[in-house]
C-alpha cells in the first residue's frame, strides 16, 4: 500500500482522522505546521486568515505548511468577525491558536468563548514563553526559546559559538509536534466525557522536554554540561562530521563496537593501531587520524565505499539532493505534488494513510464551500 495518497477530495481513502473537524487562526510557524499535520492525517482543517497581505510575504500557493487545508477570510477585528469564528468552534473538535497570551480573549474568540458554544472543544494554545510566567507576554522567536531552554547551549564545537539549528528544534519539535500530541490525547477525553480542555503549549517547555535524557546522563556523571564534548554533541570523534576532498561531508555514527570496527576497516585502517576509543581523552588524536583519512577522497567516493554496510556512515546532503537519494525515493519519504516537491505525510499507517488532497490554501479561497459543508452562513456575511 502507498505510504500516503494524492487521491482527491471525497475519494474513499482517508486518513486516520478522517471526519475531525479543526479550525486554525491563521499565525506563522508553529502552528500551521502543527495543523498541517493533523490535515496530512485526514482532518478537516479550516484556516480562518485575515484580511490583506501575509505576515511574512511570500506566495501563499507555495507555503507547503498549509497544504490539506481550506482557508476562509474573516476580520476578527470587525463586529461578525468573533461570532463566525465562534460558529466555526461550535462545530469543530479542536481549535489551534498562536496568539501572545490574552489576545483571543480580547478579540472575543478565548477559549471561554469558544467552549461556551462548544463544550467538547480541545483548544489548543501555540505559544513560545507558554500562558504564564514572567516572559509569557513577550515577543520572541525559536532561537530565543531554545537558548532560554538549554537546548541551543548544547550544539556546537567545543571553542566555537553555539550553531543555530534552523528552527527545526524549537518551533517543529518543541512547538508543533508537542501540540499536536496534545490536541490528540485532550480530542481522546474530550470524546470519552464531553468535555474539551485548554492545552497550553509553549516551545520552551516542549524543547525543555526533549533534553529529559541528557538531564539523567548529567544525575550520573555521563554528560558534560557544555557542548562539544560528549559522546553525542560532536565530542566524540566517532560521532561527528568530516570534511571531503572535494569541501563536502559525512557523517559518522559509528557507536557500538561491531559498527565502529566497520568504519575503521573500510577506512583503510586497523584498530589495534589506533588509540583506546573508549577514553576521551584520545578523542583528539583519532579525530585528527580520522580527518586526515576524509580529506583523502569525496563525498561520492565515500559514499559509494560505505553505503550498504554497518559501517553507520552517510554523506551530509542538501534538501535538494535528499530528495533524490534513492532510499528516500523508495520509500516516498519525498514526493511532487501540485508541482511542488515536498515531504510526503508522516508517519506511515498501514490502513488509513496520510493524504496529499490539496494544494496550499490561498486565503479565502474556499469561504463558499466551508460556509455549506460546516452549515456557517455567518462566513458568507463576512466574505468580502
Amino acid at each position: 500500500m502507498s505510504p500516503y495518497s494524492t487521491d482527491p477530495p471525497g475519494h474513499a481513502t482517508a486518513g486516520p482522522l478522517d471526519g475531525v473537524r479543526v479550525v486554525e487562526l491563521a499565525g506563522i510557524g508553529p502552528g500551521p505546521f502543527a495543523a498541517m499535520l493533523l490535515a496530512d492525517l485526514g482532518a478537516d482543517v479550516v484556516r480562518v486568515d485575515r484580511p490583506g497581505p501575509s505576515p511574512l510575504g511570500g506566495d501563499p500557493a507555495r507555503d507547503v505548511t498549509n497544504r490539506n487545508k481550506r482557508s476562509v477570510l474573516v476580520d476578527l477585528k470587525s463586529p461578525e468577525g468573533p461570532p463566525t469564528v465562534r460558529a466555526l468552534a461550535a462545530r469543530a473538535e479542536i481549535l489551534v491558536e498562536g496568539y501572545r497570551p490574552g489576545v483571543a480573549e480580547r478579540l472575543g474568540v478565548g477559549p471561554d468563548d469558544c467552549m461556551a458554544v462548544n463544550p467538547a472543544l480541545v483548544y489548543g494554545r501555540m505559544t513560545g514563553w507558554g500562558q504564564r510566567g514572567p516572559l509569557a507576554s513577550l515577543a520572541g522567536h525559536d532561537i530565543g526559546y531554545i537558548a532560554t531552554a538549554g537546548a541551543l547551549s548544547m550544539i556546537g564545537a567545543p571553542d566555537g559559538q553555539p550553531v543555530v539549528p534552523a528552527n527545526l528544534l524549537g518551533d517543529y519539535a518543541g512547538g508543533s509536534l508537542y501540540l499536536t500530541t496534545g490536541v490528540l490525547a485532550a480530542l481522546l477525553t474530550a470524546r470519552a466525557t464531553g468535555r474539551g480542555q485548554v492545552v497550553d503549549t509553549a516551545i520552551v517547555d516542549g524543547t525543555a522536554h526533549l533534553t529529559a535524557m541528557f538531564w539523567g546522563m548529567l544525575a550520573e556523571g555521563t554528560w558534560q554540561d557544555a557542548r562539544g564534548r560528549n559522546l553525542l554533541d560532536g565530542g566524540c570523534p566517532y560521532y561527528g562530521v568530516y570534511e571531503t576532498a572535494d569541501g563536502c561531508w559525512m557523517a559518522v555514527g559509528a557507536l557500538e563496537p561491531q559498527f565502529y570496527a566497520v568504519f575503521v576497516s573500510l577506512l583503510g585502517l586497523h584498530d589495534e593501531d589506533l588509540p583506546d576509543r573508549a577514553d576521551p581523552l584520545n578523542w583528539p588524536g583519532l579525530r585528527a587520524v580520522f580527518t586526515a583519512r576524509f580529506k583523502t577522497a569525496t563525498r561520492a567516493e565515500w559514499t559509494a565505499l560505505f553505503e550498504g554496510t554497518d559501517a553507520c556512515v552517510a554523506p551530509v546532503l542538501s534538501l535538494r539532493d535528499a530528495a533524490g537519494h534513492p532510499h528516500l525515493t523508495a520509500r516516498g519519504t519525498y514526493t511532487e505534488a501540485y508541482g511542488i516537491t515536498q515531504p510526503a505525510p508522516a508517519p506511515r499507517f498501514s490502513d488509513t494513510p496520510g493524504t496529499l488532497r490539496l494544494p496550499p490554501a490561498v486565503p479565502g479561497a474556499h469561504t463558499p464551500d466551508v460556509a455549506r459543508d460546516w452549515d456557517v452562513p455567518e462566513l458568507l456575511k463576512d466574505h468580502r
